[in-house]
């Protein structure tokens, strides 16, 4: 058996997400497809972890296994990108791994970022890639929120109803923010995260820098762990997938 790292960039758009579902169009899915036309044979594609509908990716990790191995892995590459770049999915790299390598399991750190738009036009050429906001942010706010975001904690609060985590508590490693002109991006770092933890907290950041909430306001609602206080989650198309660290 030949195992096979792949790392993807594509447009969330789209997508029902990243994972496979009985109905609709999943990224998983439209790979495995393709897969299947060159090789012949069914393809299962494993990914570093699900991804929402809407959410984009610059660097996803998956890996799957062949009975055969890449005798070409350039030509292999052109023609698989051949059949997904017109569905705005493009393969970046192929790599020959070892059998122990699991693209979820073996992660270290996954980064991701939310990029907001803060400027009173709608984007035109950034569509479906920002979250617009009008109302000016107080990048200073947005600073010290996200400073207290950052260790280990029980991040409840943030996460969906749906999240199939045993566990609660993460361990945010990073939080950077920078701004350039009317652009604030927000990286987070983390081993893990909850399912819909990110938007959730860029959600709550922005009620932070907009002045609805004050600081206190912001630390009481992420320990209470009850999700009801949290703001609403941000949408989905702010947000990338930026990389996974093994």
């Amino acid at each position: 058996m030949f195992r096979y790292q792949i790392l993807i960039e594509y447009l969330g758009t789209d997508f029902i997400g990243w994972q496979s579902q009985p109905k609709g169009k999943s990224v998983q899915k439209t790979i495995e497809i393709s897969l299947k036309k060159i090789l012949k044979e069914d393809v299962v594609v494993v990914g570093q972890g699900r991804l929402d509908a809407g959410v984009h990716a610059i660097e996803q990790s998956a890996h799957f296994d062949l009975k055969k191995k890449i005798l070409n892995i350039g030509k292999f590459l052109n023609r698989l990108n051949f059949l997904l770049n017109k569905k705005f999915i493009s393969i970046l790299k192929i790599k020959n791994k070892h059998v122990k390598f699991h693209s979820r399991y073996s992660a270290k750190a996954r980064v991701y970022t939310y990029i907001i738009l803060n400027r009173d036009s709608v984007p035109a050429i950034n569509k479906n890639r920002v979250w617009h906001i009008k109302k000016k942010i107080n990048l200073k706010n947005l600073k010290r929120g996200a400073k207290f975001l950052v260790g280990k904690k029980d991040f409840s609060t943030f996460r969906a109803s749906s999240c199939s985590a045993n566990n609660p508590i993460r361990t945010l490693e990073k939080i950077n923010i920078v701004k350039k002109n009317n652009r604030i991006s927000i990286e987070f770092r983390s081993r893990s995260f909850l399912q819909t933890q990110v938007r959730s907290m860029v959600g709550s950041l922005k009620y932070l820098g907009e002045g609805k909430w004050d600081l206190k306001k912001f630390k009481y609602v992420t320990l209470s762990k009850r999700r009801e206080l949290c703001a609403p989650p941000a949408p989905p198309h702010g947000l990338f997938l930026k990389k996974v660290i093994y």
